[in-house]
């Protein structure tokens, strides 16, 4: 079969791996089939009213003819548990935030391509659009008294130029005028070649009108909040070289009346998410001091209203700092971090004592089993914490706790129609030895309906990405597709994962990849043992630095029948030359230049070790991936092509590095994946061989 031809364009790959729709007079497949991926819905972005009574929520539902996850908001009562549409007939909506008086919501949408933020009014159910704009206008957020909204908004800028073209005559087609560019980072991943200029942020009436800009310059200024009503903190990197140290960032108060701003923080290193104390008086914020370091934590901090007197808070907290709240008392934090494969909510109070809220947040990933999700708190005697549910057999939902962590409970079951119908995967928890250094590593493994542990079973490794990320007990597709078709499919955290600590992280700084491969090998090897795994069926595969990690451990073994390496890295040197990232990959990760230290690149490099690869190897890549380029997947392929090692390349049209953005990407992803482990088999090869069905 000639593979050079396979596309990644829609349902046209659902037979690439036995998953045939039924037929009319046949029941439908019991099974997780591809087409069940539109079928999948989630909660995101839940927000609690003012008074605690309401929840307003994302409902993300996969669109068949438009192909793209499309959200709606909604709207649940906690009195009487009623579950109803508030926002629906657009192309989509998101972002609701509730007014200080719970009266109004404001949300983003777009109307006939255009984008718009709106302003919801709950006691006569109508909306309006607050202004015309030609930018989409983001991080929208309530001033105290509910009179204005602040947001961030790109503006464009005055594109470098060196000559002045001659105007062509009437009617005559030229050629487009060059485009001239002049900084470090000039595309970025989701969004291909910048535009010219910089994201500023404004105000704006809620009555409507006329946005008003109040940052400007050549610096991304954003993430607003409203120290009074007439201040706002923005964070932002100005200093002239910012190109160069690209997560450096301040945080500044601008004066609306006169547009002055004071930088309230200075140090080397990122401080963002400004947050303030419901008095007013006290700012909490994220941040850390930069040790040049491919991976630090977050810390949380306090500081007056006027940037004095800075103070760390719960120095001694293992986890990295995430999304912060304040308690409506004005005496503690919340806090969501990444905890052991899950995201936890922590109550921070203002000595530093620590005490968990709820667990288990997360399941907004809708591919691959990330911990993603959010939370937000309401106000009164007895606030109530709104988070996203996050469960290993569906995905999230919206869930409710008293800040005091009592009475939790799922208020939606958003996949009822669907779910119970299926014969779901089964997942369960393992903790395994590594062989680099006996540490322990957390890993799950999802069983196919009728798995039974006797050896006989295909195994896919299916490793995450980020390096530093986290994956957790939580739903994927992709997961869920590989168990319905057959595979025990295994994912775990290897060192270098995040939500073990900070030491733990670090392991594979300047050593990546490294003894994580250890790790990964050390889970297979315990499937193997636990006779969940037949040793001669074992397949790997994942995305991004689980591409990476993916090549590399086919330079080292040749223990798997097939490989699949998605969006990897496969060249150190070309990644800090040509990524959107590249000085992120030279200044932290690698700590070296490529034109006198090249060596430091390419020892970590698949590219490096080619010669070793004997494993049949699919690489696949978003043809507009500008994270981990289409370059650096051509050249383990031409690569390999040169050796006469079996491959193929699989180029997905209009993706970025997020494959899984569109259902039908996804749907593609997988099964051209286990179309490719089918190939290399051997149970299928002896099935085909002696003229038997699989």
């Amino acid at each position: 079969m000639k593979f050079r031809h396979i596309m990644m364009a829609g349902a046209s790959v659902l037979l690439a791996a036995g998953g045939a729709a039924a037929k009319e007079d046949e029941a439908p497949s019991k099974r997780f089939t591809a087409d069940r991926v539109f079928d999948m819905e989630y909660a995101s972005d839940p927000q609690v009213s003012p008074d605690g009574k309401t929840v307003a929520y994302v409902r993300h539902s996969m669109d068949r003819m438009t192909d793209k996850d499309t959200g709606q908001i909604w709207i649940l009562s906690l009195a009487d548990g009623s579950n109803r549409p508030l926002v629906t007939g657009v192309a989509g909506a998101s972002s609701p935030r509730w007014s200080p008086d719970g009266t109004r919501i404001v949300y983003s949408t777009a109307t006939d391509g255009k984008p718009e933020v709106r302003v919801f009014y709950l006691d006569t159910g109508r909306s309006f659009p607050l202004a015309q704009f030609l930018e989409g206008p983001s991080e929208t957020v309530w001033s105290p008294d509910g009179k204005h909204v602040a947001f961030s908004m790109f503006v464009k800028g005055e594109a470098p130029s060196f000559a002045k073209a001659p105007t062509p005559p009437e009617g005559a087609k030229w050629n487009d005028g060059v485009k001239v560019i002049d900084t470090l980072t000039f595309r970025f991943d989701g969004e291909g070649y910048l535009k010219d200029g910089a994201t500023q942020v404004f105000v704006l009436p809620v009555d409507g009108g006329t946005p008003r800009q109040v940052t400007f310059g050549k610096a991304d200024m954003s993430g607003p909040e409203w120290l009074d009503n007439d201040t706002l903190l923005v964070s932002g990197n100005t200093a002239e070289d910012r190109d160069l140290d690209p997560i450096e960032s301040e945080i500044y108060a601008v004066e609306l009346a006169d547009l002055s701003v004071t930088p309230l923080t200075s140090r080397d290193g990122p401080d963002s998410d400004p947050v303030v104390s419901p008095d007013g008086k006290t700012i909490a914020y994220r941040g850390f001091d930069d040790k040049t370091l491919s991976y630090q934590q977050a810390d949380l901090y306090l500081m007056d209203a006027d940037g004095t007197n800075v103070r760390a808070l719960a120095a001694d907290f293992p986890g990295d700092i995430g999304e912060t709240v304040w308690a409506p008392n004005g005496k503690s934090l919340l806090v969501l971090s990444e905890d052991h494969g899950v995201l936890t909510l922590f109550n921070v109070d203002l000595k530093g004592k620590v005490s968990q809220v709820v667990t288990g947040i997360g399941g907004g990933s809708i591919g691959r089993p990330y911990a993603d999700g959010s939370f937000s708190v309401s106000g009164g005697r007895k606030p109530v914490v709104s988070y996203m549910a996050g469960f290993a057999d569906r995905p999230a939902e919206v869930g409710v706790v008293g800040i005091d962590g009592k009475y939790p409970n799922v208020l939606t079951a958003l996949n009822a129609d669907v779910l119970p119908y299926l014969e779901m995967a089964k997942v369960e928890e393992i903790k395994v030895t590594s062989s680099a250094d006996g540490r322990e590593i957390e890993a799950w493994v999802a069983f196919p309906p009728d798995f039974k542990a006797d050896g006989s079973f295909p195994l896919i490794l299916e490793i995450h990405g980020g390096p530093y990320a986290m994956y957790g007990p939580f739903f994927g597709s992709e997961i869920q597709r590989y168990a319905a078709e057959g595979y025990v499919t295994v994912w775990s955290n290897p060192r270098g994962s995040t939500g073990y600590g900070e030491d733990f992280a670090l392991l594979i700084d300047k050593a990546y990849p490294g003894n994580d491969y250890d790790d990964l090998m050390s889970v297979v090897d315990e499937m193997v043992a636990r006779k969940y795994a037949d040793p001669e069926r074992l397949f790997v595969t994942g995305g991004s630095g689980g591409g990476i990690l993916t090549a590399w451990i086919v330079t080292k073994t040749d223990r798997f029948a097939a490989a699949a390496s998605i969006k990897p890295v496969i060249n150190w040197m070309t990644m800090a030359l040509a990524g959107d990232i590249a000085q992120v990959v030279r200044r932290h990760w690698i700590r070296a230049e490529p034109w006198s230290d090249p060596e430091a690149f390419l020892k970590f490099s698949p590219i490096r070790y080619i010669d070793k690869v004997v494993t049949p190897t699919m690489i696949m890549v978003g043809e507009e991936d500008y994270r981990t380029p289409a370059w650096e997947a051509e050249q383990f392929y031409t690569a390999l092509k040169m050796r006469g090692v079996d491959t193929v390349y699989v180029r997905v049209p209009g993706s970025p590095h997020y494959i899984a953005s569109r259902p039908s990407r996804l749907i593609a992803k997988t099964d051209n994946i286990m179309g490719w482990f089918a190939k290399y088999d051997p149970a299928k090869k002896d099935a085909a061989e002696n003229g038997e069905d699989d």
